[in-house]
């Protein structure tokens, strides 16, 4: 019997716009998606974090996310108490035999420790190595190394360590607006750079 595919809408960057994320919400209800996974930046200047999920709880989608470097600490304890969605900064998550994990960015930490970096991701990908479904990870910053340090941002080098060691099937990053839409691969791993249009990912 085939299995059946996980469908995610992927995005990121919505700071805080609460018509973006109603096209999105839109966007996932048209394609039928399992899964809406957000990579950060959800807050703006004026915040707005909590108001960009409603229009996704609004038509019952299931949401997770990672914090961006516009996301607070403070902000992101508000949304998981007002809407209960899960952020999977440090943890991971499982829809449908894939596995998901989470690297995140909060309080405007734009270098993560590498070490901090290796150690957060390496515990989640020592508990799901030996499972036999496919592999997310999900992470606000890019890669060191990546194609969107066209941009002239220097990718994470953390986490391009964690990609090559684990080799996830997929890598869903955001944060450099312009890159929305370049897909590389970087080892087996499949790079999806996501933003306000949003990416709809069958795996």
């Amino acid at each position: 019997m085939k299995k059946e595919k996980l469908r995610i809408l992927a995005a990121a960057d919505i700071h805080g716009s609460k018509d973006i994320a109603e096209k999105l919400a839109e966007k996932a209800a048209k394609n039928k998606v399992d899964l809406v996974v957000l990579a950060g930046d959800l807050h703006g200047i004026f915040g707005g974090g909590e108001d960009v999920i409603e229009p996704f709880k609004k038509r019952k989608q299931k949401v997770i996310f990672v914090p961006g470097n516009w996301d607070t600490t403070e902000e992101i304890n508000l949304i998981k108490k007002k809407h209960g969605i899960k952020n999977i900064d440090g943890y991971y998550v499982n829809y449908k035999g894939v596995d998901i994990v989470g690297f995140g960015n909060p309080d405007f930490k734009l270098a993560p420790d590498e070490k901090k970096t290796l150690e957060k991701l390496g515990k989640n990908f020592e508990k799901i190595k030996n499972k036999k479904g496919k592999k997310i990870l999900v992470s606000h910053l890019h890669a060191a190394g990546s194609k969107a340090e066209f941009s002239g941002v220097p990718g994470d080098v953390g986490l391009r360590k964690a990609i090559e060691y684990f080799q996830p099937d997929i890598l869903i990053s955001a944060h450099i607006h312009e890159a929305e839409g370049i897909e590389e691969k970087i080892g087996k791993t499949k790079v999806i750079q996501v933003g306000r249009r949003g990416k709809i990912i069958e795996i």
